[in-house]
Protein backbone atom coordinates (compact mmCIF):
# COMPACT_ATOMS: atom_id res chain seq x y z
CA UNK A 1 0.00 0.00 0.00
CA UNK A 2 1.13 3.73 -0.71
CA UNK A 3 -0.81 6.77 0.65
CA UNK A 4 -0.92 10.11 -0.76
CA UNK A 5 -1.88 12.87 1.73
CA UNK A 6 -2.60 16.37 0.07
CA UNK A 7 -4.14 19.45 1.08
CA UNK A 8 -5.44 17.80 4.61
CA UNK A 9 -7.04 14.92 2.85
CA UNK A 10 -5.40 11.17 3.51
CA UNK A 11 -6.19 9.26 -0.03
CA UNK A 12 -5.03 5.64 0.48
CA UNK A 13 -5.05 3.92 -3.43
CA UNK A 14 -4.14 0.48 -4.61
CA UNK A 15 -0.59 -0.01 -6.36
CA UNK A 16 -0.14 -2.99 -9.49
CA UNK A 17 0.58 -6.19 -7.20
CA UNK A 18 -0.30 -5.07 -3.57
CA UNK A 19 -1.49 -7.49 -1.07
CA UNK A 20 -3.99 -5.59 0.22
CA UNK A 21 -7.04 -5.13 -0.89
CA UNK A 22 -7.53 -1.23 -1.16
CA UNK A 23 -10.21 -0.56 1.08
CA UNK A 24 -10.62 3.39 0.00
CA UNK A 25 -10.80 4.18 -3.49
CA UNK A 26 -10.87 2.51 -6.65
CA UNK A 27 -8.10 3.35 -9.20
CA UNK A 28 -9.15 5.94 -11.94
CA UNK A 29 -8.36 9.89 -12.00
CA UNK A 30 -6.92 10.67 -8.55
CA UNK A 31 -7.73 14.07 -8.30
CA UNK A 32 -7.24 15.49 -4.22
CA UNK A 33 -9.08 18.62 -3.59
CA UNK A 34 -7.89 21.10 -1.05
CA UNK A 35 -11.71 22.35 0.35
CA UNK A 36 -12.74 25.74 2.35
CA UNK A 37 -15.67 27.43 3.38
CA UNK A 38 -15.95 30.87 4.39
CA UNK A 39 -17.52 30.63 8.10
CA UNK A 40 -16.53 28.02 10.79
CA UNK A 41 -20.43 27.80 11.12
CA UNK A 42 -23.21 29.19 9.15
CA UNK A 43 -26.91 30.04 10.22
CA UNK A 44 -29.95 28.02 8.90
CA UNK A 45 -30.76 29.55 5.62
CA UNK A 46 -27.62 30.97 5.19
CA UNK A 47 -25.50 30.83 2.28
CA UNK A 48 -22.47 28.73 2.22
CA UNK A 49 -19.45 30.15 -0.04
CA UNK A 50 -17.19 26.46 -1.43
CA UNK A 51 -13.65 27.20 -2.48
CA UNK A 52 -11.43 24.19 -3.63
CA UNK A 53 -7.51 24.47 -4.24
CA UNK A 54 -7.92 23.66 -8.39
CA UNK A 55 -10.89 21.81 -10.72
CA UNK A 56 -11.86 18.53 -10.23
CA UNK A 57 -12.24 16.00 -13.16
CA UNK A 58 -15.00 16.70 -15.95
CA UNK A 59 -17.54 13.81 -14.66
CA UNK A 60 -16.94 15.11 -10.96
CA UNK A 61 -20.15 15.71 -8.60
CA UNK A 62 -21.09 17.47 -5.31
CA UNK A 63 -23.32 15.70 -2.55
CA UNK A 64 -23.90 16.67 0.83
CA UNK A 65 -24.95 14.25 3.36
CA UNK A 66 -26.45 14.42 6.65
CA UNK A 67 -25.62 11.44 9.07
CA UNK A 68 -24.73 9.02 5.57
CA UNK A 69 -27.79 9.88 3.65
CA UNK A 70 -27.39 12.30 0.78
CA UNK A 71 -29.54 15.55 1.31
CA UNK A 72 -28.72 16.85 -2.30
CA UNK A 73 -26.38 16.09 -5.31
CA UNK A 74 -25.44 18.32 -7.89
CA UNK A 75 -22.83 18.10 -10.64
CA UNK A 76 -19.39 19.90 -10.23
CA UNK A 77 -19.82 23.30 -12.18
CA UNK A 78 -16.14 24.41 -10.50
CA UNK A 79 -13.91 25.69 -7.95
CA UNK A 80 -16.16 28.09 -6.42
CA UNK A 81 -19.47 27.24 -5.81
CA UNK A 82 -22.37 28.12 -3.03
CA UNK A 83 -25.33 25.93 -1.18
CA UNK A 84 -28.26 27.42 1.01
CA UNK A 85 -27.96 25.70 4.65
CA UNK A 86 -31.06 24.15 4.97
CA UNK A 87 -33.67 25.25 7.55
CA UNK A 88 -33.11 22.94 10.60
CA UNK A 89 -30.67 23.93 13.00
CA UNK A 90 -28.25 22.69 15.00
CA UNK A 91 -27.34 20.00 12.09
CA UNK A 92 -23.59 18.88 10.69
CA UNK A 93 -23.39 18.03 7.06
CA UNK A 94 -20.59 17.01 5.00
CA UNK A 95 -20.18 18.18 1.59
CA UNK A 96 -18.08 15.32 -0.41
CA UNK A 97 -16.88 16.03 -4.04
CA UNK A 98 -16.48 12.59 -5.86
CA UNK A 99 -16.33 10.68 -9.36
CA UNK A 100 -18.23 7.81 -10.29
CA UNK A 101 -15.81 4.92 -11.79
CA UNK A 102 -18.48 1.98 -12.99
CA UNK A 103 -19.66 0.90 -10.23
CA UNK A 104 -17.13 2.49 -7.79
CA UNK A 105 -16.62 6.24 -6.47
CA UNK A 106 -13.31 7.92 -6.29
CA UNK A 107 -14.08 10.43 -3.17
CA UNK A 108 -11.71 13.52 -4.28
CA UNK A 109 -12.25 15.89 -1.19
CA UNK A 110 -14.59 16.73 1.38
CA UNK A 111 -15.34 19.00 4.14
CA UNK A 112 -18.20 19.52 6.96
CA UNK A 113 -20.51 22.34 7.72
CA UNK A 114 -22.23 23.38 10.55
CA UNK A 115 -25.43 24.69 10.41
CA UNK A 116 -26.11 26.59 13.97
CA UNK A 117 -27.61 29.67 14.88
CA UNK A 118 -25.79 29.61 18.60
CA UNK A 119 -22.62 27.97 18.94
CA UNK A 120 -22.53 27.19 22.38
CA UNK A 121 -24.86 23.76 21.41
CA UNK A 122 -21.57 22.28 19.70
CA UNK A 123 -18.51 24.56 20.96
CA UNK A 124 -15.24 24.43 19.44
CA UNK A 125 -13.03 26.30 21.01
CA UNK A 126 -9.42 27.46 19.74
CA UNK A 127 -7.22 30.93 21.91
CA UNK A 128 -5.74 33.58 20.92
CA UNK A 129 -2.54 34.66 22.49
CA UNK A 130 -0.48 36.98 21.08
CA UNK A 131 -1.55 40.87 20.35
CA UNK A 132 1.74 42.56 19.10
CA UNK A 133 1.11 45.15 16.38
CA UNK A 134 2.64 42.46 13.47
CA UNK A 135 0.02 39.55 13.89
CA UNK A 136 -1.64 38.71 10.64
CA UNK A 137 -4.82 38.53 12.13
CA UNK A 138 -6.78 37.62 8.87
CA UNK A 139 -4.47 34.40 8.21
CA UNK A 140 -4.69 33.07 11.47
CA UNK A 141 -9.06 33.42 11.79
CA UNK A 142 -8.78 31.87 8.10
CA UNK A 143 -6.72 28.84 9.19
CA UNK A 144 -8.74 28.38 12.37
CA UNK A 145 -12.03 28.40 10.38
CA UNK A 146 -10.73 25.26 8.32
CA UNK A 147 -10.81 23.67 11.50
CA UNK A 148 -14.91 25.18 12.23
CA UNK A 149 -13.07 26.53 15.45
CA UNK A 150 -16.29 28.74 16.27
CA UNK A 151 -15.12 30.38 19.70
CA UNK A 152 -12.36 32.09 20.42
CA UNK A 153 -10.63 32.57 23.75
CA UNK A 154 -9.24 35.83 23.88
CA UNK A 155 -5.89 34.70 26.56
CA UNK A 156 -3.85 37.68 28.69
CA UNK A 157 -4.73 40.26 26.02
CA UNK A 158 -5.78 42.50 29.36
CA UNK A 159 -4.12 45.24 31.37
CA UNK A 160 -4.59 43.84 34.97
CA UNK A 161 -7.03 41.02 36.40
CA UNK A 162 -8.78 43.98 38.24
CA UNK A 163 -8.87 46.75 35.41
CA UNK A 164 -8.96 44.68 32.34
CA UNK A 165 -9.25 47.67 30.75
CA UNK A 166 -6.12 49.84 30.00
CA UNK A 167 -7.23 53.48 30.00
CA UNK A 168 -10.87 54.40 29.91
CA UNK A 169 -13.75 53.78 27.96
CA UNK A 170 -13.53 57.28 26.18
CA UNK A 171 -9.72 57.16 25.94
CA UNK A 172 -8.59 53.60 26.09
CA UNK A 173 -4.57 53.01 26.03
CA UNK A 174 -3.35 51.97 22.00
CA UNK A 175 -0.96 49.61 23.72
CA UNK A 176 0.11 48.21 26.99
CA UNK A 177 1.94 45.75 28.85
CA UNK A 178 0.20 42.66 30.59
CA UNK A 179 1.46 40.62 33.63
CA UNK A 180 4.50 39.24 31.68
CA UNK A 181 5.35 42.63 30.36
CA UNK A 182 4.26 42.12 26.87
CA UNK A 183 2.79 44.73 24.50
CA UNK A 184 -0.36 44.32 23.76
CA UNK A 185 -1.92 46.45 21.00
CA UNK A 186 -5.52 47.66 20.99
CA UNK A 187 -6.05 47.89 17.19
CA UNK A 188 -4.84 43.87 16.93
CA UNK A 189 -7.00 43.02 19.47
CA UNK A 190 -10.04 44.60 17.65
CA UNK A 191 -8.85 43.25 14.23
CA UNK A 192 -9.06 39.72 15.70
CA UNK A 193 -12.77 40.44 16.97
CA UNK A 194 -13.64 41.82 13.76
CA UNK A 195 -12.08 38.99 11.77
CA UNK A 196 -13.49 36.45 14.04
CA UNK A 197 -16.98 37.45 13.72
CA UNK A 198 -16.69 38.06 9.61
CA UNK A 199 -16.23 33.95 10.22
CA UNK A 200 -19.02 33.64 12.74
CA UNK A 201 -16.92 33.43 15.45
CA UNK A 202 -17.38 34.03 18.77
CA UNK A 203 -14.53 36.43 20.76
CA UNK A 204 -14.44 35.73 24.66
CA UNK A 205 -12.17 37.91 26.78
CA UNK A 206 -9.88 36.00 29.54
CA UNK A 207 -9.75 36.89 32.73
CA UNK A 208 -9.77 35.60 36.35
CA UNK A 209 -13.25 35.46 38.40
CA UNK A 210 -11.27 36.60 41.79
CA UNK A 211 -7.60 38.03 40.27
CA UNK A 212 -5.79 41.43 41.63
CA UNK A 213 -2.61 42.75 41.02
CA UNK A 214 -0.24 44.84 43.64
CA UNK A 215 -1.76 48.03 42.40
CA UNK A 216 -5.51 46.53 43.04
CA UNK A 217 -5.80 48.56 46.50
CA UNK A 218 -5.02 52.40 44.77
CA UNK A 219 -7.47 51.17 41.79
CA UNK A 220 -10.49 51.04 44.46
CA UNK A 221 -10.62 47.27 44.89
CA UNK A 222 -11.48 46.98 49.04
CA UNK A 223 -8.79 45.38 51.48
CA UNK A 224 -12.35 43.49 52.78
CA UNK A 225 -12.69 41.34 48.99
CA UNK A 226 -9.33 39.37 49.49
CA UNK A 227 -9.29 35.97 50.86
CA UNK A 228 -7.01 35.43 53.35
CA UNK A 229 -4.83 31.81 54.56
CA UNK A 230 -5.67 32.76 58.48
CA UNK A 231 -8.91 33.82 59.56
CA UNK A 232 -7.33 37.07 61.32
CA UNK A 233 -7.16 38.57 57.42
CA UNK A 234 -2.93 38.67 57.81
CA UNK A 235 -2.29 36.38 55.11
CA UNK A 236 -3.34 36.93 51.91
CA UNK A 237 -3.67 34.17 49.48
CA UNK A 238 -2.15 35.10 46.47
CA UNK A 239 -0.61 33.37 43.62
CA UNK A 240 3.52 33.37 43.34
CA UNK A 241 4.80 34.72 40.02
CA UNK A 242 8.34 35.21 39.23
CA UNK A 243 9.73 39.02 39.19
CA UNK A 244 10.69 39.50 36.63
CA UNK A 245 9.48 38.73 34.03
CA UNK A 246 5.83 38.74 35.86
CA UNK A 247 5.06 42.79 37.16
CA UNK A 248 2.63 41.25 39.75
CA UNK A 249 2.20 38.49 42.04
CA UNK A 250 -1.95 37.36 41.25
CA UNK A 251 -4.23 38.00 44.65
CA UNK A 252 -6.90 36.19 45.30
CA UNK A 253 -10.55 38.17 46.16
CA UNK A 254 -13.52 36.74 47.25
CA UNK A 255 -15.95 35.72 43.98
CA UNK A 256 -18.66 35.39 45.94
CA UNK A 257 -18.15 38.94 47.78
CA UNK A 258 -20.95 41.44 46.14
CA UNK A 259 -18.92 44.46 46.56
CA UNK A 260 -16.06 42.55 44.52
CA UNK A 261 -18.81 41.25 42.00
CA UNK A 262 -20.01 44.74 41.52
CA UNK A 263 -16.30 46.32 41.19
CA UNK A 264 -15.47 43.53 38.61
CA UNK A 265 -18.63 43.36 36.27
CA UNK A 266 -17.95 47.29 36.31
CA UNK A 267 -14.84 46.91 34.96
CA UNK A 268 -16.12 44.44 32.42
CA UNK A 269 -19.06 47.32 31.61
CA UNK A 270 -15.34 49.16 30.44
CA UNK A 271 -14.17 46.36 28.43
CA UNK A 272 -17.32 45.72 26.59
CA UNK A 273 -17.81 49.70 25.79
CA UNK A 274 -14.57 49.45 23.63
CA UNK A 275 -14.48 46.21 22.49
CA UNK A 276 -16.99 44.22 20.80
CA UNK A 277 -16.27 40.65 22.84
CA UNK A 278 -19.22 38.59 23.04
CA UNK A 279 -18.29 37.37 26.69
CA UNK A 280 -16.24 35.97 29.24
CA UNK A 281 -14.12 33.68 29.82
CA UNK A 282 -13.48 33.42 33.27
CA UNK A 283 -10.69 31.64 35.03
CA UNK A 284 -9.79 30.39 38.62
CA UNK A 285 -6.66 28.58 39.72
CA UNK A 286 -7.81 25.43 41.48
CA UNK A 287 -8.80 23.76 45.02
CA UNK A 288 -6.57 26.56 46.93
CA UNK A 289 -7.20 24.60 50.61
CA UNK A 290 -8.99 26.30 53.34
CA UNK A 291 -9.14 29.86 52.77
CA UNK A 292 -11.18 32.79 55.04
CA UNK A 293 -12.79 35.81 54.15
CA UNK A 294 -11.83 39.13 56.12
CA UNK A 295 -14.75 38.50 58.78
CA UNK A 296 -12.63 35.34 59.53
CA UNK A 297 -15.77 32.81 57.74
CA UNK A 298 -14.41 30.02 55.94
CA UNK A 299 -14.26 30.46 52.19
CA UNK A 300 -16.50 28.47 50.16
CA UNK A 301 -15.56 29.26 46.48
CA UNK A 302 -17.63 26.80 44.38
CA UNK A 303 -20.79 28.27 46.12
CA UNK A 304 -18.63 31.42 45.28
CA UNK A 305 -18.13 30.97 41.38
CA UNK A 306 -21.90 29.96 40.95
CA UNK A 307 -22.91 33.24 42.85
CA UNK A 308 -20.29 35.02 40.84
CA UNK A 309 -21.54 33.56 37.32
CA UNK A 310 -24.94 34.86 38.48
CA UNK A 311 -23.76 38.27 39.40
CA UNK A 312 -22.01 38.79 35.62
CA UNK A 313 -25.22 37.25 33.72
CA UNK A 314 -27.35 40.03 35.44
CA UNK A 315 -25.17 42.82 34.93
CA UNK A 316 -24.32 42.11 31.32
CA UNK A 317 -27.77 39.39 30.09
CA UNK A 318 -26.65 39.66 26.54
CA UNK A 319 -23.27 38.36 27.12
CA UNK A 320 -22.08 34.78 27.05
CA UNK A 321 -20.37 33.49 30.05
CA UNK A 322 -18.57 30.19 30.02
CA UNK A 323 -15.92 29.50 33.64
CA UNK A 324 -12.75 27.14 34.09
CA UNK A 325 -13.58 24.21 36.36
CA UNK A 326 -9.79 23.21 37.07
CA UNK A 327 -9.59 19.47 37.30
CA UNK A 328 -13.36 19.53 37.94
CA UNK A 329 -13.12 22.37 41.15
CA UNK A 330 -16.93 23.34 41.78
CA UNK A 331 -18.09 22.11 38.21
CA UNK A 332 -21.19 21.11 39.94
CA UNK A 333 -22.16 24.39 41.40
CA UNK A 334 -20.58 25.88 38.12
CA UNK A 335 -22.99 23.89 36.00
CA UNK A 336 -26.12 25.19 37.60
CA UNK A 337 -25.13 28.82 36.66
CA UNK A 338 -25.66 30.48 33.78
CA UNK A 339 -22.49 29.62 31.69
CA UNK A 340 -23.27 28.39 28.08
CA UNK A 341 -21.33 25.26 28.22
CA UNK A 342 -18.35 23.15 31.02
CA UNK A 343 -15.27 23.94 30.51
CA UNK A 344 -12.38 21.29 32.36
CA UNK A 345 -8.78 21.88 32.43
CA UNK A 346 -7.49 18.96 33.00
CA UNK A 347 -4.81 17.78 35.58
CA UNK A 348 -3.20 15.00 37.97
CA UNK A 349 -4.31 12.64 38.79
CA UNK A 350 -6.67 12.40 35.96
CA UNK A 351 -4.17 11.22 33.74
CA UNK A 352 -5.91 7.95 31.86
CA UNK A 353 -7.90 7.96 28.85
CA UNK A 354 -10.73 6.79 30.61
CA UNK A 355 -10.30 9.76 33.39
CA UNK A 356 -11.13 11.99 29.98
CA UNK A 357 -14.42 9.98 29.21
CA UNK A 358 -15.28 10.16 33.09
CA UNK A 359 -15.24 13.85 33.44
CA UNK A 360 -17.16 14.56 30.15
CA UNK A 361 -19.86 11.64 31.41
CA UNK A 362 -19.81 13.68 35.22
CA UNK A 363 -20.15 17.58 33.38
CA UNK A 364 -23.33 15.90 31.32
CA UNK A 365 -24.51 14.53 34.50
CA UNK A 366 -24.25 17.78 36.30
CA UNK A 367 -25.85 19.99 33.60
CA UNK A 368 -28.73 17.32 33.06
CA UNK A 369 -27.28 17.25 29.61
CA UNK A 370 -28.22 20.31 28.72
CA UNK A 371 -24.29 21.85 28.93
CA UNK A 372 -21.46 20.70 26.04
CA UNK A 373 -17.96 19.97 27.60
CA UNK A 374 -14.45 21.63 26.27
CA UNK A 375 -11.49 19.68 27.45
CA UNK A 376 -8.12 22.18 27.63
CA UNK A 377 -5.75 18.75 28.15
CA UNK A 378 -2.37 19.73 27.09
CA UNK A 379 -0.21 16.82 25.26
CA UNK A 380 2.95 16.56 25.50
CA UNK A 381 3.46 18.71 28.64
CA UNK A 382 7.12 17.82 29.67
CA UNK A 383 8.36 17.97 25.72
CA UNK A 384 6.88 21.38 25.10
CA UNK A 385 9.73 22.86 27.49
CA UNK A 386 11.70 22.62 24.58
CA UNK A 387 11.37 23.36 20.96
CA UNK A 388 10.08 20.66 18.98
CA UNK A 389 7.24 19.22 16.92
CA UNK A 390 4.20 17.38 18.70
CA UNK A 391 3.78 13.94 18.73
CA UNK A 392 1.19 13.03 15.78
CA UNK A 393 -0.54 9.69 17.54
CA UNK A 394 -0.31 11.20 20.41
CA UNK A 395 -2.40 13.77 19.71
CA UNK A 396 -5.08 12.07 17.30
CA UNK A 397 -5.20 9.40 19.73
CA UNK A 398 -6.12 11.79 22.85
CA UNK A 399 -8.93 13.60 20.24
CA UNK A 400 -10.31 10.63 19.22
CA UNK A 401 -11.45 9.53 22.85
CA UNK A 402 -12.43 13.11 23.95
CA UNK A 403 -14.61 13.58 20.53
CA UNK A 404 -16.01 10.01 20.26
CA UNK A 405 -17.47 10.37 24.24
CA UNK A 406 -18.86 13.84 22.65
CA UNK A 407 -16.52 16.91 24.03
CA UNK A 408 -14.30 19.01 22.13
CA UNK A 409 -10.75 19.99 22.96
CA UNK A 410 -9.03 23.59 23.55
CA UNK A 411 -5.84 22.93 21.25
CA UNK A 412 -5.82 25.11 18.70
CA UNK A 413 -4.84 28.79 18.25
CA UNK A 414 -1.88 30.26 16.62
CA UNK A 415 0.10 27.36 17.30
CA UNK A 416 -1.19 23.96 19.07
CA UNK A 417 -1.01 24.07 23.07
CA UNK A 418 1.02 22.37 24.82
CA UNK A 419 1.22 24.39 27.93
CA UNK A 420 -1.14 26.08 30.19
CA UNK A 421 0.09 29.26 29.80
CA UNK A 422 -1.23 29.80 26.00
CA UNK A 423 1.81 32.13 24.89
CA UNK A 424 4.25 28.75 24.76
CA UNK A 425 4.62 27.95 20.88
CA UNK A 426 8.28 25.54 21.25
CA UNK A 427 6.38 22.93 20.36
CA UNK A 428 5.16 22.65 16.22
CA UNK A 429 2.84 20.61 14.42
CA UNK A 430 4.18 18.61 11.82
CA UNK A 431 2.43 18.97 8.54
CA UNK A 432 1.18 15.05 8.73
CA UNK A 433 -0.37 16.98 12.17
CA UNK A 434 -1.79 19.94 10.57
CA UNK A 435 -3.51 17.70 7.73
CA UNK A 436 -4.91 14.72 10.26
CA UNK A 437 -6.69 17.34 12.43
CA UNK A 438 -8.20 18.88 9.37
CA UNK A 439 -9.78 15.38 9.02
CA UNK A 440 -10.60 14.80 12.81
CA UNK A 441 -12.43 18.50 12.57
CA UNK A 442 -14.63 18.09 9.68
CA UNK A 443 -15.98 14.40 11.58
CA UNK A 444 -16.06 15.86 14.67
CA UNK A 445 -18.83 18.74 12.61
CA UNK A 446 -20.08 16.52 10.18
CA UNK A 447 -21.43 13.75 13.03
CA UNK A 448 -22.31 15.67 15.37
CA UNK A 449 -25.11 15.01 15.62
CA UNK A 450 -24.50 11.68 16.88
CA UNK A 451 -21.15 12.42 18.73
CA UNK A 452 -22.44 15.48 21.10
CA UNK A 453 -26.51 15.32 20.44
CA UNK A 454 -28.22 13.57 23.07
CA UNK A 455 -28.44 9.53 23.95
CA UNK A 456 -26.69 7.60 26.74
CA UNK A 457 -22.94 6.64 26.39
CA UNK A 458 -23.24 2.68 26.44
CA UNK A 459 -21.15 -0.66 25.49
CA UNK A 460 -22.94 -2.35 22.66
CA UNK A 461 -22.09 -6.00 22.74
CA UNK A 462 -19.84 -6.26 19.80
CA UNK A 463 -17.13 -9.41 19.38
CA UNK A 464 -14.71 -10.37 16.75
CA UNK A 465 -13.57 -13.20 14.79
CA UNK A 466 -10.55 -14.16 12.55
CA UNK A 467 -8.41 -11.07 13.65
CA UNK A 468 -4.96 -10.40 14.80
CA UNK A 469 -5.80 -8.59 17.85
CA UNK A 470 -8.46 -8.37 20.70
CA UNK A 471 -11.57 -6.09 21.28
CA UNK A 472 -12.99 -4.74 25.22
CA UNK A 473 -14.84 -2.45 26.04
CA UNK A 474 -14.42 0.59 27.59
CA UNK A 475 -12.18 1.54 29.33
CA UNK A 476 -9.21 0.49 26.96
CA UNK A 477 -6.88 -1.71 27.78
CA UNK A 478 -3.44 -1.59 26.12
CA UNK A 479 -3.29 -4.09 22.93
CA UNK A 480 -6.76 -4.24 22.20
CA UNK A 481 -9.38 -2.04 20.85
CA UNK A 482 -11.51 -0.36 23.28
CA UNK A 483 -15.32 -0.05 22.08
CA UNK A 484 -17.10 2.52 23.15
CA UNK A 485 -20.92 3.53 22.18
CA UNK A 486 -24.33 5.63 22.53
CA UNK A 487 -27.46 4.46 22.48
CA UNK A 488 -29.45 7.35 20.44
CA UNK A 489 -33.05 5.06 20.08
CA UNK A 490 -33.16 4.78 16.72
CA UNK A 491 -29.63 4.71 16.30
CA UNK A 492 -26.52 2.22 17.61
CA UNK A 493 -23.46 4.30 17.80
CA UNK A 494 -20.26 2.21 17.74
CA UNK A 495 -16.93 3.60 18.46
CA UNK A 496 -13.29 1.86 17.83
CA UNK A 497 -10.46 3.02 19.31
CA UNK A 498 -7.38 1.83 18.63
CA UNK A 499 -4.59 0.69 21.84
CA UNK A 500 -3.13 -1.87 20.05
CA UNK A 501 -0.11 -0.35 19.95
CA UNK A 502 -0.67 1.68 22.97
CA UNK A 503 2.38 0.99 25.78
CA UNK A 504 0.17 2.96 28.27
CA UNK A 505 -3.02 4.61 29.27
CA UNK A 506 -1.60 8.23 30.14
CA UNK A 507 -3.80 10.68 26.67
CA UNK A 508 -1.09 13.36 27.62
CA UNK A 509 1.86 11.59 25.82
CA UNK A 510 3.80 14.26 28.18
CA UNK A 511 7.40 12.78 26.53
CA UNK A 512 6.27 12.40 23.07
CA UNK A 513 6.79 8.93 22.34
CA UNK A 514 3.16 7.54 21.73
CA UNK A 515 3.60 5.06 18.93
CA UNK A 516 1.75 5.22 16.01
CA UNK A 517 -1.52 3.10 15.56
CA UNK A 518 -1.49 0.27 13.26
CA UNK A 519 -3.87 0.42 10.25
CA UNK A 520 -6.62 -2.37 10.68
CA UNK A 521 -8.19 -3.47 7.88
CA UNK A 522 -11.61 -5.69 6.77
CA UNK A 523 -12.52 -6.43 10.41
CA UNK A 524 -15.21 -8.55 11.12
CA UNK A 525 -17.85 -7.49 13.58
CA UNK A 526 -21.16 -8.72 15.21
CA UNK A 527 -22.90 -7.44 17.26
CA UNK A 528 -25.67 -8.45 19.21
CA UNK A 529 -29.16 -6.70 19.09
CA UNK A 530 -32.45 -8.00 19.42
CA UNK A 531 -34.21 -5.29 17.16
CA UNK A 532 -34.24 -5.51 13.47
CA UNK A 533 -31.63 -3.43 12.08
CA UNK A 534 -32.41 -1.50 8.76
CA UNK A 535 -28.92 0.17 8.44
CA UNK A 536 -25.53 0.37 8.87
CA UNK A 537 -23.17 3.04 7.65
CA UNK A 538 -19.62 3.94 8.67
CA UNK A 539 -17.19 6.73 8.84
CA UNK A 540 -13.25 7.04 10.30
CA UNK A 541 -11.13 10.65 10.52
CA UNK A 542 -8.73 8.15 8.54
CA UNK A 543 -10.59 7.12 5.44
CA UNK A 544 -11.67 9.61 2.73
CA UNK A 545 -11.03 12.49 4.90
CA UNK A 546 -14.39 11.28 6.98
CA UNK A 547 -16.64 10.37 3.96
CA UNK A 548 -19.54 8.11 4.93
CA UNK A 549 -20.11 4.82 3.09
CA UNK A 550 -23.01 2.01 3.87
CA UNK A 551 -22.16 -1.28 4.80
CA UNK A 552 -23.74 -4.48 3.73
CA UNK A 553 -24.79 -6.74 7.17
CA UNK A 554 -26.77 -9.99 7.80
CA UNK A 555 -28.74 -10.08 10.55
CA UNK A 556 -29.69 -13.81 11.96
CA UNK A 557 -31.45 -13.42 14.82
CA UNK A 558 -29.98 -11.04 17.42
CA UNK A 559 -26.96 -11.66 16.03
CA UNK A 560 -25.76 -9.02 13.21
CA UNK A 561 -22.56 -9.81 11.15
CA UNK A 562 -20.60 -6.89 9.31
CA UNK A 563 -17.33 -5.91 8.55
CA UNK A 564 -15.16 -2.52 8.80
CA UNK A 565 -12.84 -2.07 6.14
CA UNK A 566 -10.01 0.53 7.81
CA UNK A 567 -9.67 2.24 10.51
CA UNK A 568 -6.19 3.36 12.57
CA UNK A 569 -6.89 5.32 15.71
CA UNK A 570 -10.67 5.95 15.67
CA UNK A 571 -13.17 4.67 13.43
CA UNK A 572 -17.12 4.87 14.17
CA UNK A 573 -20.24 2.50 12.74
CA UNK A 574 -23.69 3.35 13.34
CA UNK A 575 -26.18 0.68 13.53
CA UNK A 576 -30.09 2.19 12.34
CA UNK A 577 -33.10 0.09 13.42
Amino acid sequence: MQKMIASGLLITFLLAGSCKKDPVTPTGEQVVLNLTTDKAAYRPGEDIAFAADKEAPAAARIRYKYLGEVVEDVAWTGPMWTWTAPAADYRGYMAEVYSKIGNNELIHGVIAVDVSSDWSRFPRYGFLSSFADTENTESVIAGLTRYHINGLQFYDWHYKHHRPLAGTPANPDPVWKDIINRDIYLNTVKQYITAAHGRNMQAMFYNLAYGATNTAEADGVAPEWFLFKDPNHTARDFHDLPEPPFNSDIYVTDPGNPGWQQYLAARNADVYAVFDFDGFHVDQLGDRGGLYDYAGNQADLPSGFRSFNQAMKTAAPDKKLVFNAVNQFGQAEIAQSPVDFLYTEVWSPNEGYNDLANIIAGNDAYSGRSKKTVLAAYLNYAKADNPGQFNTPGVLLADAVIFAFGGAHLELGEHMLGKEYFPNSNLQMTDELKRSLVNYYDFLVAYQNVLRDGGAVNNPPVTTSGTAFSLNAWPPQPGKVAVAGRDLGSRQVIHLLNFVNAADLNWRDTNGVRAAAPTLYETRLNLTSSRTVKRIWYACPDLDGGASRELSFSQSGSSVAFEIPFFKYWGMAVVEY
